[in-house]
């Protein structure tokens, strides 16, 4: 089992282990639970997993802004769809959300230690990109779940940009799971997320999350998937420009 990201440094990981040190068993026992007990409801693991990110981003001294709120779908069975910039884009989003998502990340990340337990405990997808019939089987176990209410967070990039707050292109595949859905796509703007665990420091940082308005299925319906890949990502593009 891994530990990190070959890219990512373990200044702040570390930090956040020795500030929680006491507290770090039960919640890695916490969130194992979650992942086990299928009694417990999406909104309760949802609910323990969110506690534990609060304060391991705390514990980090990371704190998270997030802008556009009321942007996010009153009624659930959308997906989230951000830029990506590194492995701790899924704590800011975890930290901001006040509603219970999944997301689909990369078969070698669900590896990470504590980050293969949170994908259990929220019934996430880990997707290998090699394996075209595997992916396929995850897109339609994604289109099923949206369909029944649940609310993911896909990475259109495919992979962390490694350029900061600058987007790589977004892949029209990932948003096959959200057209089969006919669900809202939620474009999301990530700003300076890749600092917490590429900068080799632990000087108190902010991160941005900016939620979109939503894309409604009756704007995108005509449209090929690259088109709309292309859409959103303008989207992000310009709300970062304008952010930064």
């Amino acid at each position: 089992m891994k530990l990190l990201h070959r890219d990512d440094n373990m200044y702040r990981i570390i930090l956040m282990v020795i500030r929680l040190w006491y507290k770090v068993p039960y919640y890695m026992l916490g969130i194992w639970w979650c992942g086990k007990n299928k009694r417990i409801s999406d909104e309760r693991a949802y609910a323990f997993v969110q506690k534990v990110t609060k304060a391991a981003n705390k514990a980090g001294r990371v704190t998270i802004k997030s802008y556009g709120i009321e942007n996010i779908p009153k009624e659930s069975g959308f997906v989230f769809f951000p830029n990506h910039q590194g492995l701790f884009d899924v704590l800011a989003f975890l930290e901001s959300c006040p509603v219970p998502f999944a997301f689909v990340i990369k078969k070698e990340a669900s590896r990470i230690i504590l980050l293969k337990q949170v994908i259990a405990a929220l019934g996430s997808y880990a997707i290998d990109r090699d394996d075209i019939k595997q992916s396929m089987k995850v897109i339609q176990q994604v289109t099923e779940d949206v369909k029944k209410g649940k609310n993911f967070l896909i990475f259109a990039e495919g992979t962390r940009s490694q350029k900061g707050n600058e987007l790589l292109e977004f892949k029209g595949g990932s948003f096959k799971s959200a057209v089969k859905a006919k669900c809202p796509i939620v474009p999301c703007a990530l700003i300076d997320a890749y600092k917490p665990f590429d900068e080799k420091s632990v000087r108190p940082l902010t991160v941005k999350v900016v939620y979109l308005p939503p894309v409604m299925y009756e704007e995108y319906c005509n449209m090929k998937t690259p088109e709309i890949a292309k859409m959103v990502k303008s989207r992000i593009e310009a709300v970062i420009a304008e952010t930064l």
